[in-house]
């Protein structure tokens, strides 16, 4: 009876850490998961924030590409993206302060 009553405690125990290791090791897959999703979306922000700053630019670039890709010409996108580049290097020239926010008309007002 005794031997019966200790392999029976010894069952229970291992049933006990088998859930504790799974529990463990689905914390530990979470945790991977939520460190890949992080990593995603900063990569996602990065590049959006890349494309916003160089908008036309790289419109104008990707158009280019499309068209070569298709087998047409594209030398008018191209001048477009070095237009918008000269365009953008000359905003970038100009000494600005947050005393100038919005002066140049591009926010709106909400006054149509």
């Amino acid at each position: 009876m005794k031997a019966k009553l200790r392999n029976s405690f010894n069952y229970f125990w291992l049933v006990v850490m088998k859930i504790s290791l799974k529990r463990h090791l689905r914390k530990q897959a979470g945790q991977g998961m939520t460190e890949y999703i992080i990593i995603v979306a900063l990569i996602a922000v990065s590049a959006i924030a890349v494309y916003a700053s160089f908008g036309k630019t790289i419109r104008e670039q990707t158009a280019g590409l499309a068209h070569e890709m298709s087998g047409t010409d594209s030398t008018s996108d191209i001048n477009d993206a070095r237009a918008a580049a000269t365009d953008g290097k000359s905003q970038a020239d100009k000494n600005k302060g947050m005393g100038a926010y919005g002066s140049d008309g591009s926010l709106s007002t909400g006054n149509k």
